[in-house]
């Protein structure tokens, strides 16, 4: 056989196997092999996440993947969650929309994050894929109404998906469901958790529960759990289900039956004498959201030894160390578990409503499953850390707060603890750790550096003590591509030199540093398809007290060049002209 030949067979050999190939990064890798490689990617590729919608058009998605049958879009950072974001910066949909109804003829998959949506922009999805879409994702995005839904609703007859957790919709009836009930029989998952849409009908939720055979997840607003007895009962094949509420009667709740398949529950104003009509199943579940529920420390610590296969939990430090302790105990299971910070007036009627140090040793010591952990604190230790690093030996995914309180840490700085859990958890993709003044060194800022191979993105809070750290951190850290960092003031000049030293950074986001009259020390950093941007610093109203928010530094690699679309509160470095000396 010869070279010819051996290369054609090649060709073919990849051709077939390329398809079966779903790893972004390997699929990338092999994409610079050669060209004939670059193009069978291009023409093969099905999925695409575009992590910042500014860093290609989307002309130049279509060119380089035309095939595509589902993309993921994000928008604002991730700030923009915590109100750090002024809302006008940017995320706007509508180019994405108008060239995918003009161009993407095999999508039938939309997902967008945090980004600005109107009306007209799901009404030229609805017209223009309505017929094909089977996903329709509206994760955390703002902008538009019950109108634009109803666009939705009325063309996508073959929707299986359709999610708008956390969106800011603006509400004017209830009509879109009716119509998704009226229209769909193939709805697998509905989702419209923690969003104000309070005007439905209970009775279509029965009707699309009847129709839709497939019908395997719900997640609601606050509907009455009495109202949804006739839902339950059409479910039939329901997996899981989160929102409702409960009033005070709690005799009525016998009534109440869940589906036989329910493994994932989310209960929202739970108390405890509505708790029981949770155990008669409790030993199926697999998932817990007990973020809105409204329980102590003790019901915690009555109802998770009845869930014993319970794998993911999401709950409030009301949760305490002796729930975590119960935890630990009987759900050996466990792989994924978040804890947010409660209320404050919750923390001062539940004295053991706190999450430290002994919580987190029991819980790495009896749940050795655990691949994610995101959980704030009100004390943390070195011992704990290295006992967190010696155990969860599977942890990908590590997030911690140490939360502002009066209590005084007499074990700070965490260095020693940060090295032991980093190279004790070798598989750690994403890493997250917010303190306070004092928490972490210089020498901590080194180790996390030299101890982050694997690491892709980072969350820094309040690290550090000097530029130093920052530049021994920026030695290491060599899969890191995106970076966030706030309240660690560290000059512009530093930044920018750690950005040049972190090879495989895409994406950096910077609130709180030392900033120069004019920003150009930033411009250190600026290469060919690297956008720098500046927000202003500005006050910001929260409640009835004014918060001085400072500058942001937002800067990434971009295909699409420098932005057009910017709101005055954002500067583009790239327009700043550089002083002569």
């Amino acid at each position: 056989m010869n070279t010819h030949e051996t290369h054609i067979m090649s060709d073919t050999i990849f051709e077939c196997i390329i398809p079966y190939i779903q790893n972004t990064h390997d699929r990338q890798s092999l994409s610079l092999v050669c060209k004939r490689f670059y193009e069978l990617e291009s023409q093969t590729r099905k999925h695409i996440m575009v992590a910042l919608c500014y860093t290609a058009t989307p002309k130049q998605l279509f060119k380089r993947f035309p095939y595509l049958e589902s993309i993921k879009l994000k928008g604002k950072p991730r700030a923009a969650m915590y109100n750090l974001i002024p809302e006008d910066w940017g995320g706007f949909v509508t180019p994405w929309v108008v060239e995918i109804a003009t161009s993407f003829s095999c999508l039938k998959a939309v997902h967008f994050r945090r980004m600005i949506v109107k009306d007209g922009d799901l009404e030229i999805l609805a017209g223009s894929r309505g017929h094909v879409l089977q996903v329709v994702k509206l994760d955390k995005c703002s902008g538009f109404s019950t109108d634009g839904l109803l666009y939705i609703c009325r063309a996508c007859r073959n929707l299986k998906t359709f999610f708008l957790e956390e969106s800011q919709v603006i509400e004017k009836d209830g009509q879109w469901l009716h119509e998704l009930a009226l229209n769909n029989t193939v709805l697998e998952t509905l989702n419209f958790y923690m969003t104000d849409l309070c005007q439905v009908n209970f009775k279509d939720l029965e009707l699309i529960a009847r129709k839709c055979k497939n019908l395997v997840s719900v997640k609601i607003g606050e509907c009455e759990i009495l109202d949804l007895v006739g839902f339950f009962k059409a479910a039939v094949s329901l997996e899981e289900f989160g929102g409702g509420c409960f009033n005070d009667q709690t005799e009525q709740y016998s009534a109440v039956s869940y589906p036989p398949k329910l493994c994932r529950l989310g209960l929202n104003y739970m108390s405890t004498n509505q708790m029981p009509i949770v155990f008669p199943f409790a030993s199926r579940l697999k998932k817990l959201d007990l973020l809105y529920a409204l329980l102590d420390t003790e019901d915690h610590c009555n109802l998770l030894p009845k869930c014993p296969n319970l794998e993911v939990l999401e709950t409030r430090d009301v949760i305490g160390d002796r729930g975590l302790e119960v935890l630990a105990l009987f759900c050996k299971k466990m792989r994924r578990l978040r804890i947010e910070r409660g209320a404050d007036e919750q923390e001062m009627e539940d004295e053991e409503g706190i999450v430290s140090e002994r919580g987190l040793t029991a819980l790495s010591q009896g749940c050795i499953e655990l691949e994610y952990i995101a959980v704030y604190v009100s004390d943390i230790t070195n011992a704990a850390l290295e006992t967190m690093g010696m155990h969860l030996k599977n942890l990908c995914d590590f997030r911690m707060v140490l939360l502002e309180r009066q209590e005084v840490i007499t074990d700070l700085p965490l260095d020693n603890g940060v090295r032991a859990l980093l190279s004790g958890c070798q598989k750690l993709k994403r890493f997250a750790l917010y303190l306070r003044p004092g928490g972490l060194t210089d020498v901590g800022l080194t180790y996390i550096g030299q101890n982050s191979q694997n690491i892709r993105w980072m969350l820094l809070g309040y690290l550090g003590e000097s530029d130093a750290g920052l530049l021994d951190f920026s030695q290491g850290c060599p899969s890191l591509q995106k970076l966030e960092v706030r309240g660690c003031f560290f000059s512009e000049q530093a930044l920018a030199i750690a950005v040049l030293h972190l090879r495989s950074l895409r994406y950096l986001w910077v609130q709180g540093y030392k900033g120069s009259s004019s920003g150009c020390d930033l411009l250190t950093m600026a290469r060919p398809f690297w956008n720098i941007e500046i927000i202003s610093s500005r006050r910001v109203l929260i409640g009835e007290e004014e918060i001085d928010h400072p500058a942001h530094v937002l800067a990434y690699y971009s295909l699409a060049g420098p932005r057009t679309d910017f709101p005055p509160s954002v500067i583009s470095l790239d327009y700043v002209p550089v002083l002569e000396e």
